[in-house]
């Protein structure tokens, strides 16, 4: 894997080193001693699919308050997305800071984002389908989120969402602490 970290602290991106030859290639997607090597620790606990039909539909902004954050590595599998990872961490040098990438079937990136930032994406393609491997078990009761447009983050997505769900459409304005 090549890990490459991102202006937000704790988020890298991470790229397959592809071994090629007359078969196609084989690459390492996820190493838990590599990235721990590199100062990202992440231990899986699970992994979810989301399956997104239509280009423009927007999930998040999500993360997953104490006690129990959920660092996660997204991947996208098949289509294209814009990945963002925002950084909520009040104490972190670069709180309310954002930064996106495209994740997409065609350049096999994945994103790693730490505990106590908030997630999201918006699809790029029809049948887009992202994998995420979650450092943490999901707990209902522990969910939040904030917009995708709230000002308070000024987040430039390359596109305007068409496919919202009713929960990520009305989070409130965000108050900084």
């Amino acid at each position: 894997m090549i890990i490459t970290p991102t202006a937000i602290e704790g988020v890298a991106l991470l790229d397959i080193d592809p071994h090629k030859d007359e078969r196609g290639f084989f690459a390492r997607s996820y190493c838990p001693q590599e990235l721990a090597d590199a100062g990202y620790e992440f231990n899986l606990s699970q992994a979810n699919v989301s399956y997104n039909a239509r280009k423009g539909t927007l999930r998040g902004l999500h993360y997953q308050a104490a006690p129990t954050p959920d660092p996660k590595i997204v991947r996208c599998e098949r289509g294209s997305i814009w990945d963002v990872a925002l950084d909520l961490r009040p104490h972190s040098k670069t709180y309310l800071q954002w930064t996106g990438t495209e994740l997409s079937q065609d350049n096999a990136r994945a994103q790693i984002i730490p505990a106590g930032c908030a997630h999201g994406f918006v699809s790029l393609k029809d049948d887009s389908q992202v994998l995420y491997l979650m450092g943490a078990e999901y707990v209902a009761d522990l969910a939040r989120g904030v917009r995708w447009n709230d000002p308070a983050f000024s987040i430039e997505w390359p596109l305007t969402p068409e496919v919202i769900g009713d929960r990520d459409a009305t989070y409130p304005d965000f108050e900084v602490t």
